[in-house]
């Protein structure tokens, strides 16, 4: 039988051994520090992120400013490994959407169904014919369903009452793809774009020029915590929403921006950096139309209301446009931003579904908001 001998070690030289360990541990552990804020990994969160995995997503009303541009920057990020470096990046591999549209679209459904599947994910859309939401089968038992079925709902509906239906009674994250109370997808699109061309958002004035609708809505709970400026105009009796209006002045009041209002075009137009509008008559209203088209004369977007603008000015359109508010010259021109807020809609829904579904943290660095 043999015998294994150990040679004794002094006490000297346990202690060098046990601090030469420690050490190894502690710069081990600096690395990892360091790799969770500069290089991070999927799956892992780093320090200080805005983490929004599993909440929905019905108003911006809901986020913070943090967390709204951690929204931005996993959009800039996405479309700068996907679009720019070429790479493919599954990050929804596995996961399955159900989209409901209760109102047709076109880059809301190609947007979320194109950037659902470039991820690796797999999208289901469903029309009015298809689920027949709260006709054959109700909200809640449908919520309920789909819960069982995907990973994510996403909604385009007429109330937004629908939506808040769908979050009480689901256990996955519902997102807003639009209601007649606010469309928080588009405004991320629209705020990425002018990052995107600006370089920065603090500072900015935004104008609108057209309806009290979903759109200005969502740009009223979205501006200040950006420290964006807002102008708006529109015609008497198609102001935006009261209570909108007062969560409005609260935000800008806490975020030291201002918020004008007033029915004269030109008025608004003054001095702002991003002149903007929407559709006159939205979905649902058509029977409006002709009274609709009277009471806005005079609040078509021209280069004669650009010319009370800053130098710099940029013009926003969520799109379909119809040339009574805004005309060619403008629509079309290189100030004309509209085509590149059209294709961030796949970026920032492709920003979303990722937050709200991973623990994903950008790679590129953080731009200066």
């Amino acid at each position: 039988m043999s015998y294994l001998s150990v040679k004794p070690v002094s006490q000297s030289m346990m202690t060098s051994k046990i601090f030469a360990i420690k050490k190894s541990w502690l710069c081990g552990l600096k690395t990892i520090r360091n790799i969770n804020v500069k290089n991070f990994s999927i799956g892992a969160v780093a320090l200080g992120s805005a983490n929004l995995k599993g909440r929905s997503f019905l108003t911006l009303k809901d986020f913070s400013s943090d967390e709204i541009k951690h929204l931005l920057w996993v959009s800039l990020d996405l479309k700068h490994r996907i679009k720019h470096e070429k790479q493919y990046l599954p990050l929804l591999q596995g996961k399955s959407i159900a989209m409901i549209f209760e109102k047709r679209s076109t880059r809301t459904r190609i947007s979320t169904e194109t950037g659902f599947a470039l991820l690796g994910g797999h999208p289901c859309f469903l029309t009015s014919q298809d689920i027949h939401l709260g006709v054959n089968e109700s909200s809640t038992d449908t919520a309920r369903v789909l819960s069982g079925l995907c990973d994510i709902i996403l909604a385009r509906v007429y109330s937004h009452t629908t939506l808040e239906e769908l979050v009480k009674e689901s256990s996955i994250p519902i997102v807003n793809g639009l209601s007649d109370l606010y469309h928080p997808i588009q405004i991320l699109a629209d705020f990425l774009t002018l990052q995107e061309h600006y370089g920065s958002l603090r500072g900015l004035t935004v104008s609108w020029i057209g309806d009290g609708n979903n759109v200005l809505h969502s740009f009223m709970m979205t501006a200040a915590k950006l420290g964006v400026h807002l102008r708006i105009a529109t015609p008497t009796g198609y102001g935006p929403d009261s209570r909108v209006l007062q969560e409005a002045r609260r935000l800008s009041e806490q975020h030291g921006t201002q918020l004008f209002l007033t029915t004269n075009p030109v008025e608004a137009a003054c001095g702002s950096n991003v002149l903007v509008t929407d559709t006159w008559v939205s979905m649902g209203q058509e029977n409006e139309k002709i009274q609709r088209i009277k009471d806005f004369h005079g609040y078509q977007i021209t280069m004669q209301t650009a010319n009370v603008a800053k130098l710099d000015w940029t013009f926003l359109h969520c799109l379909p446009r119809k040339q009574e508010e805004v005309d060619d010259q403008v629509f079309y021109s290189p100030r004309s931003l509209v085509f590149p807020e059209a294709e961030n809609r796949k970026w920032t829904i492709m920003g979303l579904f990722v937050s709200l579904l991973t623990d994903y943290y950008p790679q590129i660095s953080k731009p200066s908001f």
